[in-house]
C-alpha cells in the first residue's frame, strides 16, 4: 500500500508538470509568433486553446502510456513515444480548434510551435527525473564511504559496455564504479560514454594511470582469438578479469552485471551470436505440453532452460538420475513464471511406465535427449548402450505415435557417422528408426546431429580441470586428436530451432565450425588457470581409448548436406534407401534379445549386420608410437 501511494504521488507530480508544460507551450507559441509581444486581442483565443489542449493532450499522453513508465529509466524509446503522443495531440488540437473557431484569433503557425515546445518541455521533465536519480540520488560523491566500491575498467565501449555502465549507475553504484573504457576502434578513443572516458586501445592498459581493481570484458561477440588476446593483456596487469557471457548463453540476449563471470574455455572458442527465428520456436513451443527426456543431463537441462523461455503450457522433466532430476527441479522452482513443471523419475527402458506417462499427460512435443554417451564405458558395457539408446528410443518413438505426439526430436551425435564405437552405432541406429517410422506416421519424427559440447558431463573439460587443480599432469590421448565443439546453450538453441523447422523424416546436422585439437584445449585451460603448459603443468599422452577415433565427422561417404533456412543448420541427404519399419523393428528386437545375453562380441556382430559402416575400433597404437612433442617425451621419461 505504501509503495502504491508513493508511485501515485510520482505519477501525480509528473502529471501536474505536464499540465503546466501544456499551458506554457501554448503561451510560448503565441509569444514566439508575435516576437514576444502578446497582443491583447488574442488573449481569449489563447485561453480557449489552453482549455481545449489540456484534456486532449493529457488524455492522449495517458493513452500512449506516458504515465506507466519508470521515469528514472527514461530512454530513447520513451522520447520517440513522446514525439508520437505530442504529434497526434497537436493534430487533434488543430482539428478541434479549426472546427470550433475556423482559426479566428489563432494563427495556424501556433500549432507547429506548440508541438515543438510541448515535445521539448515534456521530454525535459522526464530527462530531469532521470538525471535526478542518476546524478543526485546515485551520485558517486554521496556513496557510503565506509563501503569500498570495486573500480572497473571496461574493455569494449559498444552497446554491451553502454548497457553495463548504465546498469551500474542506476542500480549498483554502491558496489561498482566504472573508471574508464578501452576499445580498439580509433574513432572511439578519447570520446566519452555517459561521462566516462574511453582511455585508449586495449594494448594501452599497461600505460593507464587511473587506478582500477578489476577488468571487465564487455565484448559478447568477440571471436575466440580476440578473447584470447584480451585475456593475455589482462593477465599482464595482475588484476582480476571477468567477462560478460556470449549471446549464445543468454536465452533472451539480456546482458546484465549479474551475468558477469570468469572467462571460460567457451569464450576462447568464439562468441558468435546464434540467430534464432524466435517466432517459429514460439509457435513450436508456446502453450504446448513438452516432454524432455534426459532432462537432468547436460543437453537435457539446457533444453529445459531454453524451453522455459518460450512459455510452454506444461514442461515435463524426465530423468533416470534422482540427483540430476532434483537439481534441475530446484533450479526451475526458483523461477517466477506461469509455466507448469512436472518432474518424473523414470527410465525410458520401462515401456509400461513411459506409456502411463504419455497416456496421462499427452505431450505434444518430445525432445529426446536421454542416452548413454560415455564412449569407453559403453564399449565395456555394450548391452546398456543398446537397451537405452536403441530399445529406450524405440519405446519413446512407438508411444509418441500411439499417443498422437505432434513432433519428436531425437538428439543424436557426430559419433553416428561411420561409427567406430558402440555408442555411435546405437545412435546411428536410432537415426534410422526416426527415418523409417516417419515414413508411416502422422507424428513428425526428426533427428539432429552435432558434435561435443563444452562443459557436458562426458566431455574432457571437467577431467582436465580436476587434473589442473591437482597440479597435473594433464592427460591427452593423442597430440593430433581433434573434435568438434560448441557451447551447451548454442546446441540447445539450435535443437529447438531444428524442431521448429523440421517436417519429419529428416536428419539435421549442425554447423560446428572447424575441428579443434584436444591438445590445444588442454593448453588453453591450463593458461586460464594461471599456469604455463609443459613448464608448470605437464601434459602427457596416453593413447586412444576403446572406441575412440582420431577425428570425428558430421557426414560420411554417401551422405550430402543441403542448406536450410538457418545458416547453422543443414539437412542430411542420405543416399541409402529407407528401411521398411516392420522388418527394421524385427531386427531391433533380435538385437535387444542378444543384448540381454550380455555378450559383447555378439552385440557388436549384430550391430555390424544392421549398420555396415560400423567398424569397431580394435587396434590402439601403443604410446611409444604416438608422435610426442620433445618436451612431453622428457616429462614422460
Amino acid at each position: 500500500m505504501y509503495n502504491w501511494l508513493i508511485e501515485k504521488r510520482r505519477v501525480l507530480g509528473v502529471l501536474m508538470f505536464d499540465i503546466l508544460a501544456v499551458m506554457l507551450s501554448i503561451l510560448g507559441a503565441y509569444l514566439l509568433r508575435f516576437d514576444f509581444i502578446f497582443p491583447s486581442e488574442y488573449a481569449a483565443a489563447a485561453l480557449m486553446a489552453i482549455g481545449i489542449a489540456i484534456p486532449i493532450k493529457i488524455g492522449l499522453f495517458s493513452i500512449f502510456g506516458m504515465y506507466r513508465g519508470m521515469y528514472r529509466y527514461t530512454s530513447l524509446w520513451d522520447m520517440v513515444n513522446i514525439l508520437k503522443a505530442t504529434g497526434v495531440s497537436s493534430l487533434l488540437l488543430f482539428t478541434v480548434v479549426g472546427l470550433l473557431t475556423f482559426f479566428e484569433g489563432t494563427p495556424r503557425s501556433i500549432f507547429l510551435l506548440d508541438f515543438i515546445l510541448t515535445s521539448l518541455a515534456v521530454g525535459a521533465i522526464r530527462i530531469s527525473v532521470r538525471m535526478y536519480y542518476s546524478h543526485v540520488i546515485n551520485n558517486p560523491a554521496k556513496r557510503n564511504k565506509r563501503k569500498k566500491t570495486t573500480r572497473l575498467l571496461l574493455i569494449g565501449a559498444g552497446n554491451t559496455g553502454d548497457k553495463i555502465l548504465r546498469e551500474i549507475n542506476t542500480s549498483y553504484s554502491d558496489e561498482y564504479e566504472v573508471v574508464g573504457f578501452l576499445d580498439d576502434k580509433k574513432s572511439k578513443v578519447g570520446a566519452r560514454l555517459h561521462g566516462v572516458q574511453i582511455l585508449g586501445y586495449v594494448e594501452d592498459i599497461k600505460h593507464i594511470s587511473i587506478p582500477f581493481d578489476e577488468i571487465l570484458i564487455t565484448a559478447p561477440t568477440a571471436t575466440g582469438d580476440e578473447i584470447r588476446r584480451m585475456v593475455n593483456i589482462c593477465k599482464s596487469t595482475g588484476k582480476r578479469y571477468r567477462t560478460v557471457p556470449g549471446f549464445a548463453e543468454l536465452i533472451n540476449n539480456e546482458v546484465s552485471i549479474k551475468s558477469v563471470r570468469d572467462v571460460s574455455l567457451t569464450d576462447l572458442l568464439g562468441r558468435e551470436e546464434v540467430s534464432l527465428d524466435k517466432n517459429s520456436i514460439d509457435n513450436f513451443l508456446r502453450g504446448k505440453r513438452v516432454l524432455v527426456t534426459g532432462a537432468g543431463g547436460s543437453i537435457g537441462s539446457e533444453l529445459v532452460r531454453q524451453c522455459f523461455g518460450f512459455n510452454p503450457g506444461l514442461l515435463m522433466l524426465l530423468d533416470n538420475s534422482e540427483q540430476n532430476l532434483f537439481d534441475i527441479e530446484q533450479e526451475m522452482d526458483e523461477k517466477t513464471t506461469n509455466v507448469a513443471i512436472k518432474t518424473i523419475l523414470g527410465n525410458i527402458r520401462d515401456k509400461e511406465l513411459m506409456e502411463k506417462i504419455l497416456s496421462e499427460y499427452r505431450p505434444q512435443v518430445i525432445l529426446h535427449a536421454a542416452a548413454y554417451k560415455h564412449v569407453p564405458m559403453q564399449e565395456v558395457h555394450p548391452w546398456y548402450a543398446v537397451l537405452t539408446n536403441v530399445e529406450g528410443s524405440l519405446n519413446m518413438m512407438e508411444l509418441a505415435e500411439m499417443y498422437d505426439v505432434d513432433k519428436f526430436v531425437l538428439v543424436s551425435t557426430d559419433k553416428a557417422v561411420r561409427p567406430a564405437n558402440v555408442m555411435g552405432a546405437t545412435k546411428r541406429l536410432s537415426e534410422i528408426l526416426v527415418q523409417s517410422l516417419a515414413k508411416k506416421s502422422h507424428t513428425q519424427f526428426l533427428a539432429v546431429r552435432f558434435g561435443n559440447v563444452i562443459g557436458s558431463s562426458g566431455s574432457v573439460i571437467p577431467t582436465f580441470q580436476r587434473q589442473i587443480e591437482k597440479g597435473g599432469p594433464v592427460t591427452v590421448t593423442h597430440p593430433e586428436m581433434t573434435r568438434y565443439f560448441m557451447s551447451i546453450p548454442e546446441a540447445a538453441q539450435l535443437i529447438l530451432q531444428t524442431g521448429a523447422i523440421g517436417y519429419g523424416g529428416e536428419v539435421f546436422v549442425l554447423d560446428m565450425g572447424a575441428p579443434i585439437k584436444i591438445k590445444d584445449m588442454a593448453y588453453d585451460l591450463i593458461r586460464l588457470s594461471g599456469f604455463e603448459p609443459e613448464k608448470e603443468i605437464p601434459v602427457i599422452y596416453t593413447g586412444l581409448r576403446p572406441g575412440e577415433k582420431m577425428y570425428e565427422e558430421l557426414v560420411t561417404h554417401g551422405e550430402k548436406v543441403d542448406k536450410t533456412i538457418h545458416p547453422k543448420i543443414m539437412i542430411m541427404k542420405d543416399g541409402n534407401p529407407y528401411k521398411p519399419w516392420d522388418g527394421l523393428k524385427t531386427e531391433i528386437e533380435k538385437l535387444v534379445t542378444i543384448s540381454r545375453t550380455f555378450n559383447p562380441d555378439a552385440i557388436k556382430q549384430k550391430l555390424q549386420q544392421l549398420i555396415p559402416e560400423y567398424e569397431p575400433q580394435d587396434y590402439f597404437p601403443p604410446i611409444e608410437e604416438i608422435n610426442l612433442p620433445e618436451e612431453s617425451k622428457e616429462i614422460k621419461g
